[in-house]
């Protein structure tokens, strides 16, 4: 796959679609790499009239690691930031909002669509404030403002996602995917176990990079409540989120969407923390329809 160079950084990237079309941006979340956008949803944005962007985030996949630099501990920074202090952190999410404008340069794209999951919606939040008139449109999937107030992930999804795999052999590094996407994926919408064991080999033989996870944390705990931030943004804003999310509630979705002047809400029941094909069609049409509707009001 072809790299660029943004932001000072090498990322990795692949496109879809005309590049004669509008583009999108998808901008993804902790830890994981930008495959765990599916093809097929890919795709469908693809078909619907979109140029769709796709890049590995700064110390994962195949992007730039940020190697020797640590993080500091998750105790230790919730500990400081109750106390009003942030430790030193490797990167901010500001800074990962640069990297995807950077790739938004490095392609010559002056405007685009960005749809963040997770994660991923933070950092799209972030290019928002910070970088508005660089977007067409925002969707913020599965996401938060950060608020602490906000009810918290539960306890077994976040200690599935946190906790380091056993062994870096294979087998044991697909098993720990598949429990990951168990204690966080959609009760509504369970993979084909066969299915979703090709897919996490694939993402397991493409690349395996805990450190980088730990450093993505901490610019995540860092960056505490953006609400007073959103509040200014004017980027036409479309928030999504499944109303069974074990990891980011579905509260979080509602904040976004009061945080953020005009925006809309988009709930599915069942749906968890995660991109499951059975709603691709129906992830693709409401993301589709609310960039083409910014487009048309432009």
């Amino acid at each position: 796959m072809p790299q660029v160079t943004a932001n000072g950084l090498t990322l990795e990237y692949d496109e879809h679609g005309d590049p004669a079309h509008p583009p999108l941006l998808l901008v993804m979340g902790l830890g994981a790499q930008m495959t765990a956008w599916p093809i097929e949803l890919v795709e469908a944005l693809a078909a619907k009239g979109f140029r769709v962007i796709r890049f590995d985030n700064r110390d994962i996949g195949l992007s730039q690691k940020m190697e020797g630099i640590k993080a500091p501990g998750m105790v230790r920074q919730v500990i400081f930031g109750k106390l009003g202090m942030k430790p030193k952190v490797p990167y901010t999410l500001s800074d990962m909002a640069s990297d995807a404008i950077g790739v938004l340069d490095a392609l010559g794209i002056d405007r685009a669509h960005i749809v963040g999951a997770s994660m991923g919606g933070m950092i799209a939040q972030r290019m928002a404030i910070h970088h508005g008139p660089r977007l067409l449109s925002l969707t913020s999937i599965f996401s938060t403002t950060g608020n602490g107030k906000l009810p918290q992930a539960d306890k077994v999804a976040i200690d599935t996602l946190t906790t380091p795999p056993t062994s870096m052999e294979e087998e044991s590094l697909i098993a720990h995917g598949i429990k990951i996407q168990a204690a966080i994926g959609s009760p509504g919408f369970r993979p084909d176990p066969e299915h979703q064991r090709v897919r996490v080999r694939e993402t397991v033989r493409r690349s395996v990079y805990p450190a980088g996870q730990a450093r993505q944390m901490a610019a995540i705990i860092n960056d505490g409540d953006r609400t007073a931030m959103l509040g200014d943004v004017t980027v036409p804003t479309l928030v999504m989120h499944g109303e069974d999310d074990p990891l980011v509630k579905v509260e979080a979705g509602r904040a976004t969407a009061a945080a953020i002047p005009g925006a809309k809400l988009k709930t599915i029941a069942g749906w968890g923390h995660d991109l499951p094909l059975a709603l691709v069609d129906e992830l693709a049409e409401a993301i589709a329809d609310h960039a083409s509707s910014t487009m048309v009001n432009a």
